[in-house]
């Protein structure tokens, strides 16, 4: 009996300690608010996520060393999409029915953010983009917002970029067929291209994932282009690059913000000199908001913050505004509070959020100069 009385005790001694543990666990929560991220931390365009993610980051720790939110800490809880398709989905409905997010802060490629947004629409949850510039991203529902422009501006500015500082009207199109962001930033920049008065010389395709361009950069040599425009990624511009020039073809080559990776630089190399692409931000538009950023992003990560850390960074900085202004994390009011966002200090310039859920925001041009990505011009919408 006296043994069968001590296991009984040591029972309800556990059982007590974990109610305890519980309740503590309980109550921690109810001090935090927990922010879901989804990034490409590993994979083929790792470089994007990790940025996006660092600048992220930052925002988050500065915004708790301030006091947090409503009277509570945030809690960044971050999945891998790992580059691939099939992953931002998953990994959103973890973030979303495990660990109970309040809201989703990306991605940055809009593949994967037009894969995980109707995951968020349909259970209302408020999802921010930093840096999908599809336009069809938003247009899955009203619970998806960015804060970076979208591929019509983008195409339109490099469309313009081209008729008017390089005055070049016989232009060719390098497309990757198997990614969103590079179909609608080419169909956007041959419409303005062809409106601006220029012609179309040829159109070619890859596959993200190629290795090999030269057939396709023979194709479009032999019509005599007076520039290339290659609405790409990184991963794949690098190499069309270095590729180009051994086949002694030596126009211009144009891009947008997907080249924006010091990986591009380590892949193209020399190649790269003298290219151009379209971007978010660049550190040399410097607001004190940006300057601050600036600094304390080269202390923390030791080095230069690029469009993708801004971006990640405004994203953050942006949704904790709308549940400042909602006063609530609850997800339709913090929706609210985000569609009436107008002239948003930011990093990468004032967001308004227009009617379709994007940000109204200027674009940046940038050439590679002397191995490094040089500021041209900045073109508002």
């Amino acid at each position: 009996m006296k043994l069968i009385y001590n296991l009984a005790l040591a029972c309800l001694l556990a059982l007590s300690l974990a109610g305890c543990k519980k309740s503590d666990e309980n109550a921690a929560a109810a001090d935090t608010i927990k922010i879901g991220e989804y990034a490409s931390l590993t994979g083929k365009e790792a470089t994007f996520g990790t940025s996006s993610h660092n600048g992220t980051q930052q925002a988050i720790d500065e915004i708790n060393a301030g006091g947090g939110v409503l009277g509570k800490k945030l809690v960044l809880i971050t999945e891998d999409t790992q580059s691939k398709p099939g992953e931002p989905a998953t990994v959103v409905r973890k973030l979303i029915f495990r660990d109970k997010v309040v809201a989703l802060l990306g991605e940055v490629a809009s593949s994967r953010s037009l894969e995980a947004a109707p995951v968020c629409q349909q259970n209302k949850i408020p999802m921010i983009s930093p840096s999908s510039t599809n336009p069809k991203v938003t247009e899955i529902g009203d619970f998806i917002f960015r804060v970076c422009f979208i591929d019509p501006f983008q195409g339109t500015v490099m469309a313009d970029f081209t008729a008017k500082t390089l005055n070049a009207k016989r232009v060719a199109i390098f497309t990757d067929v198997k990614s969103d962001y590079s179909k609608g930033l080419a169909k956007f920049f041959k419409e303005r291209h062809l409106a601006n008065g220029g012609t179309i010389t040829a159109e070619q395709d890859y596959s993200g994932g190629d290795k090999d361009f030269k057939a396709q950069l023979t194709a479009i040599k032999a019509t005599n282009p007076e520039a290339v425009f290659v609405p790409g990624y990184y991963t794949e511009a690098g190499l069309i690059a270095q590729q180009a020039r051994q086949l002694d073809f030596k126009v211009p080559l144009l891009g947008g913000d997907g080249w924006e990776s010091s990986k591009l630089l380590e892949i193209g190399r020399e190649a790269m000199e003298g290219h151009y692409f379209s971007t978010h931000y660049a550190p040399e538009v410097a607001s004190p908001l940006s300057k601050a950023f600036v600094e304390n992003y080269k202390k923390r990560f030791k080095e230069t913050p690029d469009a993708l850390a801004a971006n990640g960074y405004d994203s953050a900085l942006l949704l904790v505004d709308a549940i400042k202004r909602a006063g609530s994390t609850d997800g339709q009011k913090v929706r609210d509070a985000l569609a009436a966002t107008k002239n948003f200090e930011a990093v990468a310039g004032k967001i308004t959020i227009n009617a379709k859920r994007d940000a109204d925001k200027s674009a940046v041009v940038l050439q590679v100069k002397d191995g490094q990505f040089k500021y041209l011009q900045t073109i508002a919408p």
